[in-house]
């Protein structure tokens, strides 16, 4: 990848809504959710509001019969700390951390040097056998005009309609899956438009999600991972920078 950070603007009305480092991971048998909960000493100044996760699982059942969808069942699998001052979530897990940073957004370096640093005291304390995969992942809302007859205009990928059938467009929802084999990684782009705003405005959201992960296998907290979220970001930028226009990028300034 050619592209450095610094070929990108920095708009002061970015788009992003939330933006998350997600690390998934492998724990020695020996870590509960009561060793987790001690994750929370060394952030409650900043992170005071505690909340225990439940995760959610279902499946199917095979027999001679036929196929039975099981009944869901729900078990803690770790807690969210939260910042409302901040707007910041740190969840530590039992597969994993994640850091959520919810508008305002920003930069780059702030967002990452804080998750590196939340992630070492997590990494203290779960000490984790293996890191398993890494991600990166960008919400951006959008707001268009009601008015506009071609999405290109703004988005250079978008749905096209069999040119037979009406042009109208009152919903979709669309996601690609795009691998780059120059860094082993891949990005899950999920793109969907939301009610209009309230009609003073004139305007819709547009939703343009930017998933971008890497399986991995690395031991210890060690610098390549970070290494590798530099290129995931870059792999991020380049994906969003070359699906907007000139028009779209105006409206974030």
């Amino acid at each position: 990848m050619e592209n450095k950070l610094s070929d990108y603007p920095v708009f002061p009305n970015a788009p992003i809504t939330e933006a998350l480092i997600d690390i998934r991971v492998q724990l020695p048998e020996e870590i509960n959710l009561d060793k987790l909960k001690t994750f929370h000493e060394s952030i409650k100044e900043r992170f005071p509001q505690k909340q225990e996760r439940i995760s959610i699982q279902a499946g199917f059942k095979f027999t001679p019969e036929g196929s039975a969808t099981l009944p869901p069942s729900s078990k803690p699998d770790g807690y969210l700390f939260r910042s409302m001052t901040e707007n910041k979530v740190v969840q530590a897990r039992l597969d994993g951390f994640t850091f959520n940073k919810l508008k305002p957004y920003e930069k780059w370096e702030l967002f990452r040097n804080e998750a590196h640093v939340l992630w070492d005291s997590y990494f203290k304390i779960a000490k984790p056998i293996k890191v398993l995969r890494i991600a990166l992942r960008y919400i951006n809302r959008i707001e268009l005009p009601l008015s506009i007859t071609n999405f290109k205009e703004y988005i250079l990928t978008t749905p096209e309609i069999a040119p037979k059938l009406p042009q109208g467009l009152a919903h979709f929802f669309m996601q690609l899956v795009i691998p780059n084999h120059e860094i082993a990684a891949t990005a899950t782009i999920t793109q969907t438009i939301e009610n209009p705003l309230p009609a003073a405005t004139h305007k819709f959201p547009y939703i343009f999600d930017i998933d971008v992960w890497k399986d991995t296998l690395y031991e210890g907290s060690n610098q390549e991972m970070w290494d590798e979220f530099e290129k995931l970001h870059i792999f991020k930028n380049e994906i969003f920078f070359n699906s907007i226009t000139k028009k779209t990028e105006e409206l974030f300034k």
